[in-house]
């Protein structure tokens, strides 16, 4: 166990001077709980100034400089510090270095990544480390996964207070919401398919619905992801494909197994978008199904990515705080359908940029500062932060709400 005793700081952002990383560093500015000691880090000194005078940081605020792949420097950094909070990405390109170096270091570390086929060939190389050393470290920590797995938990919470016993199986459906796709996100999922078109164990994480299960536990009841277009009854309404559901049905799956089975091995869960009416539904999961074949062809992924915005790409700030979203957790009570429950995360913000900064703040904060239930190894934001983070979201107008 590596002690975090005389670490110079509480926080490194690590990737301050892309998009996404200036929003963590202006909110942690303004946001930070009160005595936090944090640092902005990147691989080029003249664009972390550059950020650092437009923030008006400080000189409280230190400059780190480390490039991705300069082993010892994020050595170094990481050896700094008790967090460790990166939105560098596509992390299955640049990630795997930082997160080694924390897991050696004993530092926590939390990311934005949405990439299934990299969290799980990264877990059984990096989680033996992480576990001697004490370091923490929890992926998705914005948009995907947070909302989604601390939906599931905190249902799944007030389920068990009310009638003593957990769903055997939740919906999670996403509602209406306002916001693009991220730059940040745009490039994981061109690379992540680009892998996938020329290698089949990646193409075979992908399509894996217990793809993030630890390697000794049997898998589950759940299959695929919904691809078409279903009614679903019990919200009144059609639905479609969500294009996050690939890493949100996996995280939260993790959640349950990382527990120690809270809601049963045979617990199901599956994710979908609320359209309304057939037509909507029908569009969405055509329109999906083709973004999707496009992004495996080289030829079209090269005109997709055209059309993409691109990493340090992002909507001005009206457009962001303009932005919103909903997402509902269904509980199923394992015997008496009238004693289900359903919980809805509501945010503020463009989900992709607003909302995920201030998620990733705040997880980062968490990790800092609270007392958290687990020790050293790869976690998911429910199963390492759970309710401390789920207090601390409501500060940046992100609520769960039992209907």
């Amino acid at each position: 166990m590596v002690s975090h005793d005389n670490r110079r700081f509480d926080i490194v952002l690590y990737g301050a001077t892309g998009f996404t990383g200036q929003l963590v560093a202006e909110y942690l500015a303004t946001g930070a709980d009160p005595g936090t000691r944090w640092a902005i880090a990147g691989r080029s000194a003249k664009k972390l100034q550059a950020v650092h005078t437009r923030l008006g940081l400080g000189s409280h605020v230190a400059m780190l400089v480390a490039d991705s792949h300069d082993a010892d420097a994020l050595k170094a950094l990481a050896m700094q510090t008790r967090v460790v909070c990166s939105t560098v990405g596509p992390y299955a390109q640049l990630g795997t270095p930082l997160l080694a170096a924390c897991a050696a270091a004993g530092s926590d570390y939390c990311d934005l990544t949405g990439e299934v086929q990299w969290m799980a060939e990264v877990f059984d190389t990096i989680n033996p480390q992480a576990v001697a050393s004490g370091a923490r470290l929890v992926h998705c920590c914005g948009f995907d996964s947070i909302p989604f797995d601390l939906g599931v938990f905190a249902v799944q919470q007030a389920m068990f207070e009310r009638h003593g016993v957990y769903a055997s199986h939740v919906r999670g459906r996403m509602g209406p919401a306002n916001g693009g796709l991220s730059g940040g996100t745009a490039a994981s999922m061109l690379f992540m398919m680009e892998q996938a078109s020329q290698d089949p164990l990646v193409r075979q994480r992908l399509g894996d619905p217990y793809a993030l299960y630890p390697r000794e536990t049997s898998s589950g009841l759940d299959g695929a992801d919904q691809l078409g277009v279903r009614r679903d009854d019990v919200f009144g309404q059609w639905t479609g494909p969500f294009l996050m559901a690939p890493c949100n049905t996996r995280v939260i799956r993790r959640s349950n197994a990382l527990s120690g089975f809270p809601y049963g091995t045979h617990f199901r869960y599956d994710e979908s978008q609320l359209c309304g009416n057939w037509v909507k539904a029908c569009g969405l999961a055509v329109g999906l199904a083709g973004f999707m074949g496009a992004l495996l062809l080289p030829p079209s992924r090269y005109l997709v990515k055209k059309l993409l915005p691109a990493p340090g790409e992002g909507p001005d700030e009206q457009a962001r705080n303009d932005g919103y979203f909903q997402y509902f957790a269904h509980a199923h009570h394992p015997k008496d359908p009238s004693a289900d429950i359903r919980l809805a995360v509501r945010g503020k913000r463009d989900p992709g940029y607003g909302a995920t900064s201030r998620m990733l703040a705040q997880s980062a904060l968490c990790l800092a500062h609270d007392e958290l239930p687990v020790a050293g190894g790869v976690w998911t934001p429910a199963s390492a932060m759970g309710n401390s983070l789920i207090a601390r979201l409501s500060a940046v107008d992100i609520d769960f709400t039992i209907e």
